[in-house]
């Protein structure tokens, strides 16, 4: 009877290790999921900030096209005499409206606000695929420390093998997350 009991110690101890390896990589895959989600909500912020930025340019754009339009149409019933300055303050109009489409040397035109709220967008949609891996990843390592928790309790061995299986599981997830999170999608 002493002989069994020496054979389960030395199978609660495999169990043990198991148990303690899936926490470390359960640690890491929740590290790793925060690091992901945080990354993900400032992206958004980013990407946020920049469509606003290219609306509010819209908007001041649209105006000094239509002060433009608007002056032509004054222009008419003015006297000949100030029909220069207001082709000037035209041309001046129209000049600021086509510097806000593109403005490649402050990178605040239309355009380039466009391209960088894409791009934060495009971060954030892989932080948050990398964030859901992780999360899957978490998951599996949780239920497999449960399971091989269970099996010490229980004595069955094959409780211990599923938990290690799903182990193998989460560091699938965990390496997508961190490698190839839109490799995969759930």
């Amino acid at each position: 009877m002493a002989g069994g009991a020496h054979v389960d110690h030395n199978s609660n101890k495999g169990v043990a290790l198991l148990i303690a390896v899936l926490a470390l990589f359960l640690a890491l895959a929740e590290t790793g999921a925060k690091s992901q989600q945080t990354e993900a909500i400032s992206r958004n912020i980013e990407a946020a900030n920049l469509w606003a930025f290219f609306q509010a340019r819209t908007i001041r754009q649209t105006n000094v096209r239509t002060a433009a339009e608007q002056a032509e149409i004054a222009r008419l019933a003015l006297p000949e005499a100030a029909h220069p300055h207001v082709m000037r303050q035209q041309e001046a109009w129209r000049a600021t409206a086509a510097r806000w489409e593109s403005e490649p040397e402050t990178g605040e035109g239309r355009r380039e606000l466009a391209a960088r709220a894409r791009a934060a967008e495009e971060k954030r949609d892989r932080s948050l695929a990398a964030y859901h891996q992780y999360e899957i990843g978490s998951a599996a390592f949780q239920v497999g420390i449960v399971l091989a928790s269970a099996s010490v309790i229980t004595g069955v061995g094959l409780l211990a093998v599923a938990g290690g299986l799903l182990g193998v599981v989460g560091v699938g997830f965990a390496a997508l997350g961190f490698f190839a999170p839109t490799l995969v999608h759930l």
